[in-house]
């Protein structure tokens, strides 16, 4: 019994000892695990570890390289800045060299407008002196009254004078055409040769097509009742005559004429001819102008580089209504567009706002617009439209400025003007009925030999210039430049005229000898 209970005991000890032991190997073996699995850890570690400090330090090369370029740009921007900067300073100390030296200019120039003054002021008081000595002595010698002798002596003075006036008339105007003229037509050059512009011949009448004559009869309906619907609706005359396969639609506002022409040609087209149909062809046809000429006004704002969105639409929609009005034969809105871009170009080239000076142009005859429907004269109706609609000052003042209403107050509106007066008045701009032709050309000749010393005045460049010829022993040269700013005046004052007339006074002197040659008849050589 005892033996099994060691046994036993020997078993249990073995066995825990055997336990003990291989719980030993199994704490070794995990062990042995850890720690390769905590280098494996640890390497894995230090990898992403090297991967992140490579990152980092791509990272911070390029963040450096970029860094590099952006400096670089920088500096290179603010090189050209500090070029600019250079530029603009060299710029304006010419400017102000340029200013110092017309400052002085003047300064000397108002020190010999100073002394011309003193001794005019001498020359007065000579004067006075003299002309009281003069009434003494022509009192006491012929006998005349101290008024009389005064008359007399004015007279003479006068007659005496004139010819100084005359001279120095002459010399301001050379000294101020030799200042302005260079720059003038440099700026006109400019401007004219970078834009050229077309124009459409005005008409008072227009064909419409009908095809087959029985749709005459359709279009006059019983007794007359269609014709008469689209008289009314129109406001044109509608002529039904013996002319072949046409109606003809007479109209002084073109716009209208338009509308009347599309409204027909719809109805012919249709075949429905009757006063129902006719007024709601001629409602649609109407609505469908006023929206193309709104689309046509905001197209033509773009074209000039002006922001529509400042421009009141009513204003938009005028400015497309100017393509179906006509002055003296020159389109209305061809003739605002090349003043828009004539007036842009000079106000530029003068240092003023090209874009104001381009709007001033494009509305400068807006109210012709309107002029049929309102009456009156388009420039006050133009005036009143675009101060309603908030245009600014500038603006106003160049409708008014370009037919002498008001003085221009500023470059653009000065800008305006000239270009008004390229666009009207070069040869080919406009056109005007024959009579009223004549009847100018007759009375500018008249003007011109109403003045004593003319011996003839004729007419040339389609009534752009009067040629005067003066008689050379009567008027000398200083006198035929004022003559020549007398006759200005005068036109200027009872003639009304588009653009301008150039006054030219000619005199001349001419030797004629006669000579004979082995017997033949004597010819007359002309030396001039």
């Amino acid at each position: 019994m005892i033996e099994y209970i060691l046994l036993a005991v020997v078993t249990g000890a073995g066995g825990f000892l055997i336990a003990r032991w291989l719980d030993s190997a199994k704490y070794d073996l995990f062990v042995t695990e850890a720690k390769a699995k905590a280098r494996a850890i640890e390497h894995e570690a230090e990898m992403k570890l090297q991967e992140a400090e490579g990152k980092i330090k791509e990272q911070e090369l390029r963040l450096q390289k970029e860094f590099e370029l952006q400096k670089n740009r920088y500096e290179q921007e603010i090189r050209e800045r500090l070029q600019q900067i250079e530029k603009r300073e060299e710029e304006i100390k010419e400017l102000l060299q340029a200013h110092y030296l017309e400052k002085e200019e003047l300064k000397k120039r108002m020190q010999e407008l100073e002394k011309e003054a003193e001794a005019l002021e001498r020359l007065k008081e000579e004067y006075h002196r003299r002309l009281k000595e003069a009434e003494e002595i022509l009192e006491r010698s012929a006998g005349l009254t101290n008024q009389e002798a005064r008359e007399l002596l004015l007279k003479k003075v006068e007659e005496g004078l004139r010819e100084d006036i005359a001279h120095l008339t002459r010399k301001m105007l050379v000294e101020a055409e030799s200042r302005a003229k260079e720059k003038a037509n440099f700026i006109i050059a400019q401007a004219t040769t970078r834009y050229a512009g077309e124009f459409a011949g005005e008409r008072l009448i227009n064909t419409v097509p009908i095809g087959a004559e029985e749709m005459k009869g359709r279009i006059i309906g019983k007794d007359g009742k269609n014709i008469k619907t689209l008289e009314m609706v129109t406001g044109c005359d509608i002529v039904v005559d013996e002319t072949p396969g046409i109606v003809t639609v007479s109209s002084f506002n073109i716009y209208r004429r338009q509308i009347a022409v599309e409204t027909i040609r719809r109805l012919v087209e249709d075949g429905r001819i009757n006063p129902s149909r006719i007024e709601e062809t001629y409602e649609k046809v109407f609505q469908e102008f006023e929206e193309q000429v709104e689309k046509e006004g905001e197209e033509i704002l773009l074209d000039l580089g002006l922001s529509s969105a400042n421009i009141h639409d009513e204003l938009k929609k005028l400015i497309g209504r100017l393509k179906y009005r006509a002055s003296f034969g020159q389109n209305a809105l061809g003739h605002s567009l090349e003043v828009a871009y004539l007036a842009g170009i000079i106000s530029a080239e003068l240092g003023g706002d090209e874009q104001l000076a381009r709007r001033a142009g494009l509305l400068h005859d807006i109210g012709k617009a309107l002029s049929h429907e309102l009456g009156g004269d388009h420039v006050t109706i133009g005036y009143d439209l675009c101060k309603r609609y908030g245009e600014p000052p500038e603006v106003l003042n160049a409708i008014k400025a370009h037919h002498g209403y008001e003085e221009p107050t500023s470059i653009e509106a000065a800008a305006v003007c000239a270009a008004d007066a390229l666009s009207a008045a070069r040869p080919g701009a406009r056109r005007e009925v024959l009579e009223h032709f004549l009847k100018r050309m007759e009375k500018l000749e008249e003007i011109a030999t109403s003045f004593p010393g003319v011996i003839q005045a004729y007419g040339l460049n389609s009534g752009r210039e009067l040629r005067v010829i003066v008689e050379a022993k009567l008027i000398n040269d200083d006198e035929a430049v004022l003559l020549s700013h007398e006759i200005a005046k005068r036109i200027s004052q009872e003639v009304s005229f588009p653009g301008f007339i150039k006054v030219n006074v000619i005199r001349q002197n001419r030797a004629i000898v006669k000579i004979s040659a082995q017997g033949k008849t004597p010819e007359e050589k002309e030396l001039t």
